[in-house]
């Protein structure tokens, strides 16, 4: 079994209650950017912690994690929403056809893989040319550069960090694979994130 289905059990004490403060600006930050004409993807889903508060906000919401025992727990918190429709993919590979979503999110995964730019492609390639993606994630180092106490604990729990950001490198990221219009708003608390506002056009999307 792999880790993030050990883990969906016990997920949401670390999303409500460990970094509840965090976590509650970031389902604040997401729902803001969604629209009700938004036809929205969600990767890496997880326990439906942003699905919950994208799935009233949206026209559209497809939710996808690769882990199924995730999902279970997304498809109990979106049971309300008739919008919303909950399917296992690989970010890495999607099976969605091109320019096909207003908006993409894929939260606290881009860190996790070994191939993020090939992720990212992936991203952009499904997102409708004047589409937006929403990328948060964990912020690992520190200003200075030291691996956060965080980062460490759950690399040796079974969680692989491959990437480790800080605001600056989040956004070097995006701009150094070709992305134009990247806004990253911080989130501050114990274990702090960063979420990335990725504004496309039809030369980014080709």
């Amino acid at each position: 079994m792999m880790f993030w289905d050990r883990v969906a059990g016990v997920y949401d004490i670390f999303a409500n209650v460990i970094n509840r403060k965090v976590h509650r600006e970031l389902k604040t930050v997401v729902a803001d950017l969604i629209s009700p004409s938004d036809e929205v993807l969600e990767c890496a889903c997880g326990t439906g912690m942003l699905s919950a508060v994208i799935a009233p906000r949206c026209k559209t919401l497809v939710a996808t994690d690769f882990s199924r025992k995730m999902l279970e727990k997304t498809k109990k918190k979106c049971a309300g929403h008739s919008n919303v429709e909950v399917r296992e993919a690989n970010i890495l590979a999607l099976n969605f056809p091109d320019n096909c979503f207003d908006k993409v999110v894929a939260a606290n995964v881009i860190h996790l893989l070994d191939e993020p730019e090939k992720a990212l492609f992936e991203l952009v390639r499904v997102c409708k040319p004047d589409g937006t993606l929403i990328i948060p994630t964990y912020m690992n180092k520190d200003g200075k550069g030291r691996t956060s106490a965080f980062a460490k604990t759950v690399g040796k729990a079974g969680a692989d960090f491959k990437r480790q950001f800080t605001e600056s490198s989040y956004k070097d990221f995006f701009t150094g694979n070709g992305m134009k219009d990247v806004t990253v708003v911080p989130i501050h608390g114990r274990i702090p994130c960063a979420v990335a506002v990725i504004r496309l056009n039809t030369e980014e999307s080709s």
